[in-house]
């Protein structure tokens, strides 16, 4: 395996630095795929919890993670973006570049990486919770020497918890007031959704159910159906019926705007949180 020489797409060992929920998740769907058997992963964690979670599905889990490292062909970071800095540094000795690394850590900028660990080899992504449940939004930016095979690698992997799309690291703060934030502003939705049905009459737990599955199968459409998110609202709201209603009270409210509005005040946080 040499500098820029692609890594074999079914036999390369994954180390994750950090053995979070979102590693955890990361590591469940690549083996739940079958991209790599369980015993080509490995992490670090002293913590009984953590270490018997990935134990469970039998992933290999050191006491250091300059074992990970040194064992390792992929290195994931998936730590807090407070600490990446002393991470990566502290663990430079120890990298190589022959190695792929990658951050999925949340505002922590690719020339900065490249910059603490010595080398460019070096990809961005920026997943979302539903990591946890198979069906992430993740997006990727390649560092200064990560080439177009070490970006499919790195696609294929994360295509393992859900959709990836390929963008400007530019774009990432945006990324971030959408796909990163976005979960929680669906999950307000949801509660209201079911809110609203108590309140017309329903039993909790039919209500949440039924909010639940509704945004679930309204996600599903617009994400598969080819329609315009517009064409598949119209094609519920019948003239004079009760969704036209609905639809009425939400744009008196400003709803598009609020989310509209969600999306750029998350994207300016996150551009306020990064280092220049």
């Amino acid at each position: 395996m040499a500098n820029g020489v692609p890594l074999p797409t079914d036999s390369y060992k994954l180390g994750f630095i950090g053995a979070g929920k979102m590693a955890e998740s990361i590591a469940r769907g690549v083996v739940k795929s079958g991209l790599l058997p369980a015993s080509n992963i490995r992490t670090a964690h002293l913590g009984l919890t953590r270490k018997t979670a990935f134990e469970s599905f039998g992933v290999k889990v050191f006491d250091h993670n300059d074992q990970v490292v040194e064992d390792s062909d992929v290195v994931i970071f998936s730590v807090k973006p407070q600490v990446v800095k002393n991470v990566v540094m502290q663990l430079r000795p120890h990298l190589s570049e022959k190695q792929l690394l990658v951050s999925v850590a949340a505002g922590v900028k690719l020339k900065d990486l490249q910059e603490w660990a010595g080398h460019s080899r070096f990809i961005r992504v920026m997943p979302n919770t539903p990591a946890a449940v198979g069906v992430a939004a993740s997006v990727i930016s390649l560092g200064a020497a990560a080439t177009k095979d070490d970006g499919e690698l790195i696609s294929k992997l994360f295509g393992s918890i859900g959709k990836v799309w390929t963008a400007d690291e530019k774009l990432f703060d945006a990324v971030t007031g959408l796909s990163g934030s976005g979960p929680a502003y669906i999950y307000l939705a949801i509660e209201a959704l079911a809110d609203g049905g108590v309140a017309a009459g329903l039993p909790r737990e039919l209500a949440l159910g039924l909010a639940s599955q509704t945004v679930l199968g309204a996600a599903s459409m617009a994400a598969n159906s080819g329609k315009h998110p517009g064409q598949l609202k119209d094609d519920v709201a019948s003239p004079g019926g009760t969704t036209i209603a609905g639809i009425h009270e939400l744009e008196k409210a400003g709803f598009r705007g609020i989310l509209m509005n969600a999306v750029v005040a998350a994207a300016k946080r996150s551009k306020e949180l990064s280092p220049n």
